[in-house]
């Protein structure tokens, strides 16, 4: 089959259009012609190498975390779907490989796809949507009337937990570009920072939760926003030491993740708040609580730019830009 693989680490130059092995089938297992992929910052990191130590995948690698297509075979003990069901997922993240014609994933990840939304709009939603909704739900617990700043609203991740957080009786702030502002305002933010005029932390002040996307700078400058006995949760910041535990990582590696989240989390106690590194595990049980709130249109795909599977290297250096406003997705079909 026709995959959009790396034979080494490095920048886009590594990615190729090639010829791999259809994906051998397990009896837990649905066999997927894929119609759409998404494109995350996620698929840029790995492509890089700097997940490797944590990430230890063999090479070649086919890229790509999420998807939607057309259940094609299904293994031996598979019972909820049956071949020309359509079907949406996130990869385990063992078994990651979107960027292809075909992929093999666990029926526990895969959900049916919402009747109201296209393929292309299906593939946007797995990795951004289970990363909102297990953030808010677990590791937040948002709660009505609470106070949440989520960082780069009109990202893939940020446009999706707005809406979810709206729904869940939040109030919302966001951070984005001039340009954003009333479109991130329509998805349902009380206020919107433009981060090119503004420094939020002149403007909020006692929030109960800051969820960042962006890492760096802002994730300590986000500490001040927070009232004490807030949350600070980061799908980019520094891994922390129960992440570590999560992932089975070796001694060394928990060590090593412990020195490198050291620095926010002596930060964060100070300011008397509570620090922690958030990677999202898959879940069609979840898949299938975000597929009703679609279908009832209380949240809405929010597609970027659709490229052809051929463009996929185009596609990765669009994100890769930064200017992305939602999703980006790659069309096999």
């Amino acid at each position: 089959m026709k995959a959009f693989i790396i034979d080494r680490y490095g920048t886009k130059a590594m990615v190729r259009l090639g010829e791999m092995p259809e994906p051998e089938l397990q009896d837990d297992d649905l066999l997927v012609k894929i119609h759409a992929a998404s494109v995350n910052p996620l698929d840029l990191r790995i492509r890089s190498g700097k997940l490797k130590l944590i990430l230890p995948y063999q090479l070649p690698l086919i890229l790509g975390n999420d998807l939607a297509g057309v259940v094609v075979k299904i293994g031996a003990k598979v019972r909820q779907f049956k071949p020309g069901d359509e079907v949406y997922a996130r990869t385990d993240k063992e078994r990651i490989g979107a960027f292809a014609e075909f992929i093999s994933i666990r029926e526990s990840a895969v959900a049916k796809k919402p009747e109201k939304v296209t393929m292309e709009e299906a593939a946007s939603l797995p990795l951004v949507g289970l990363t909102a909704w297990q953030v808010l739900n677990e590791n937040a617990n948002i709660q009505k009337k609470q106070k949440i700043l989520i960082h780069a609203g009109s990202g893939g991740v940020g446009s999706f937990a707005i809406q979810l957080a709206k729904h869940m009786g939040a109030i919302v702030a966001t951070t984005t570009s001039t340009a954003n502002i009333a479109w991130v305002k329509r998805l349902g933010a009380d206020m919107v920072i433009d981060y090119k005029n503004e420094d939020f932390r002149t403007v909020l002040h006692d929030y109960d939760v800051v969820f960042d996307t962006l890492g760096g700078e802002i994730l300590e400058k986000s500490l001040q926003v927070l009232k004490p006995g807030g949350k600070l949760i980061s799908v980019a910041g520094p891994p922390d030491q129960h992440f570590a535990e999560n992932m089975k990582l070796s001694w060394g590696l928990k060590l090593g993740l412990r020195f490198l989240s050291y620095q926010v989390r002596r930060k964060a106690k100070k300011h008397q708040v509570d620090y922690s590194f958030f990677f999202m595990r898959p879940s069609g049980d979840q898949l299938r609580e975000i597929s009703s709130l679609i279908n009832l249109g209380i949240i809405h795909p929010v597609v970027d730019k659709v490229f052809p599977f051929e463009s996929t290297k185009e596609a990765l250096a669009y994100v890769e830009n930064g200017r992305a406003k939602g999703k980006v997705i790659i069309k096999m079909i």
